[in-house]
């Protein structure tokens, strides 16, 4: 009866090991295709209409691909924020709208509205903060982000004629273009100089930073 189970046991583990493996190597293809991508079309990491918060001469640019409705990108937000106190000579994000979840558009070109009054950073915190009101995934509450937005100070008359122009439909229509390029699937993904991250973490995106922030320091 014992060697049955611990037959049971060994053929288990064989199983779970065998089914770790083929994960991790899998994942490690994905990446690989990706980065091969991203080295053979650099130029679409950055678009000339990207938001850009920090200093635009920043030796280390810090690329995500963002969805306003994805939990995780909220929950990285002060993270990437404390990367940017951390190194503010050394640091720039560049934004990029990677629009998976329902209604995440219509967000986007609220941003972006929110961009031609100079209210972009608190207006993207704002909505970041009601998230949780607003972003149900399956019947997502626009007018819920659009409060937030006009209580950190949109004017949502004016925003919303400009979330009707035609260069904001093609800033969208070239930020899912590229990511699509890239291969990006999941939000938040980071690009940091053009490197992507060995593997998705808090600690795995703080080092990667530091290692460009002290090579950009090098005399």
């Amino acid at each position: 009866m014992m060697s049955r189970k611990l037959t049971v046991f060994l053929l288990l583990g064989v199983v779970l090991v065998a089914f770790a493996l083929g994960a991790y190597n899998y994942q490690r293809r994905v990446q690989n295709s990706q980065m091969e991508k991203v080295s053979q079309q650099e130029a679409r990491l950055v678009r000339m209409h990207s938001p850009v918060l920090g200093p635009r001469d920043a030796p280390v640019t810090l690329v995500e691909f963002f969805d306003p409705a994805c939990e995780t990108c909220r929950a990285f937000y002060p993270i990437v924020k404390d990367l940017m106190d951390q190194y503010p000579k050394e640091l720039r994000l560049v934004i990029r709208y990677a629009p998976f979840h329902q209604g995440s558009d219509l967000v986007v070109k609220l941003l972006e509205a929110a961009r031609m009054q100079d209210k972009y950073l608190p207006v993207l915190e704002a909505v970041l903060d009601a998230q949780p009101q607003w972003a149900d995934h399956g019947q997502p509450n626009v007018v819920l982000a659009v409060k937030a937005a006009a209580e950190a100070g949109l004017n949502v008359e004016r925003a919303m004629e400009d979330v009707q122009k035609p260069e904001i439909d093609a800033l969208l229509r070239q930020d899912v273009e590229d990511l699509t390029a890239l291969e990006v699937t999941r939000t938040p993904t980071f690009f940091v100089n053009g490197r992507g991250l060995p593997s998705f973490g808090r600690e795995q995106l703080a080092a990667l930073v530091a290692e460009e922030v002290a090579r950009a320091r090098r005399p």
